[in-house]
């Protein structure tokens, strides 16, 4: 290559927009609301002059957004946000992906069912998603106390009854380790992502075209539980104290979403940070993923 292609390529590289960000908020939580995603959004962009970002809003308007949370199956969410990516332009050269919470397994879902029919998602951030599931639901983010006992109550008694998971988002990636035979056939969203019931080849296919996975733990969560099952780790099959690892899983070991392949190639990070859930400074936030992922 003669030395004014390489100074050309240089400048045209320079001179190129930053790839697009699409964020996926958490339970508890919506798009846009300045001091919620809203300031996440302007920080980002404070961050990488130029760069457009895309925070999802499921539904009509903050208010619905906030309520389909709790109450829109998982199934439709991705339903309806990969018809939302495919048709924004902005979009059309590829994206990365930051998932708050559930979003971001949501966001993993959304990868894996149709990624194919998507630009290139470069690298999806997991912010302290429940990869494994959870098995206990401490707090309920912004709902009201009556609300809360309500959600907490379905879980721990009737998590696997059809109506439960129609109904209620944390259910459908409530995940019993006592009973892992009936989390496996009844789960309508967690079991089927995780390619527990059987395998999906493109669920594979699809994640391993993502150029990094990085997982973000938070080593001090008091709400998810467990926490490691932000790494995709969780409790030892028919208890609940007990821990294991995602190398120690079957999920790993049968390598039945291609994680073992991802790890092996470097394309699974696993970070960590020492605040709760969904806390961190942002300058760990530029240092460890904005600078190494997403510029």
């Amino acid at each position: 290559m003669s030395k004014w292609l390489v100074i050309l390529f240089s400048i045209k590289y320079i001179l190129a927009d930053p790839t697009p960000i699409v964020l996926w908020h958490g339970m508890g939580d919506t798009c846009c609301v300045d001091f919620s995603l809203g300031s996440f959004k302007i920080f980002l962009e404070k961050e990488i002059p130029g760069v457009y970002v895309l925070s999802l809003q499921i539904g009509n308007s903050t208010i619905e957004d906030f309520e389909n949370g709790y109450f829109m199956h998982p199934n439709k969410q991705i339903q309806y946000v990969c018809k939302l990516l495919a048709n924004d332009p902005k979009l059309a050269d590829g994206f990365n992906a930051i998932g708050f919470s559930q979003g971001a397994q949501f966001l993993r879902g959304l990868v894996q069912r149709c990624g194919h029919k998507l630009p290139a998602i470069k690298s999806l951030i997991s912010l302290g998603g429940q990869h494994q599931g959870v098995y206990g639901l401490p707090h309920c983010g912004a709902l009201q106390h009556a609300s809360c006992d309500y959600v907490r109550k379905m879980l721990n008694y009737a998590a696997y009854y059809s109506w439960v998971q129609e109904s209620l988002v944390q259910a459908t990636y409530w995940h019993d380790p006592l009973d892992e035979d009936l989390y496996k056939k009844q789960s309508q969203f967690l079991a089927d992502i995780n390619n527990e019931r059987e395998i999906n080849k493109t669920y594979i296919e699809n994640l391993n075209r993502l150029n990094k996975l990085v997982l973000v733990k938070f080593e001090s969560d008091s709400i998810v539980q467990p926490r490691e099952t932000e790494w995709f780790g969780f409790y030892a099959p028919g208890q609940a104290k007990v821990l294991q690892s995602l190398e120690q899983s079957d999920l790993y070991v049968q390598d039945r979403l291609g994680l073992k392949k991802m790890e092996e190639s470097g394309k699974l990070v696993f970070l960590s940070t020492p605040g709760d859930h969904l806390q961190f400074p942002q300058d760990w936030f530029v240092e460890k993923i904005l600078q190494p992922y997403l510029v």
